[in-house]
């Protein structure tokens, strides 16, 4: 039995659910609100390369490193984007959270911390992590500083670290929260979820 299987997460404000195809074409609205696939910095797909990315995330699950998510905003009743569980080292008890795109127009609205403290308070308080970690391009402040927020502290920069298809180089900041951190992080994220 893996350790990590899907799962239903869901506070009053969102619900992550495990993704499949049958959110396709809500993944597709959610990524043309803002043409997010020409952020240069991250991966968003492209509305005709949605199915593929789908496909992808759900082969990695089935090789046992990723766990992924539909972001569903409680408000609207539809997915507004995708994250997951990524990187997974069970014998460590460490993954990432990652892969994480919103829809424009729910994005600085708070949704984000309600999904993080979700995912959260489940690696911690279910799976028993010790440590979860955040990866972000250098230069993708907005993810650095929503990282930053959570209570996340900088590991360092893996510099030179990979290619991106546009030809650049990317340098990658590293992030953590550790067991021990976390009931410190999980007061301030219930802090912010109530303004």
């Amino acid at each position: 039995m893996s350790w990590i299987t899907p799962i239903t997460l869901q506070n009053d404000r969102a619900e992550l659910v495990p993704l499949s195809q049958e959110h396709h074409a809500a993944l597709v609205e959610a990524a043309e609100d803002g043409e997010l696939w020409n952020l240069w910095y991250t991966f968003v797909p492209t509305p005709d390369g949605m199915a593929a990315e789908i496909d992808r995330r759900l082969d990695l699950q089935q090789a046992g490193s990723m766990l992924p998510f539909a972001i569903m905003d409680m408000a609207l009743g539809k997915p507004v984007g995708m994250t997951t569980y990524m990187n997974i080292e069970a014998p460590a008890r460490r993954l990432e959270i990652g892969s994480t795109w919103y829809r424009t127009s729910v994005q600085r609205t708070g949704l984000n911390t309600h999904v993080k403290y979700l995912m959260l308070a489940h690696a911690f308080e279910t799976l028993g992590c010790n440590a979860v970690e955040f990866r972000t391009h250098f230069f993708n402040r907005q993810s650095r500083t929503a990282i930053e927020r959570l209570g996340a502290k900088l590991d360092g920069i893996l510099r030179a670290h990979s290619i991106l298809p546009n030809g650049t180089i990317r340098d990658t900041a590293v992030y953590s929260i550790t067991a021990a951190e976390w009931p410190m992080v999980r007061a301030n994220l219930a802090h912010m979820s109530t303004r």
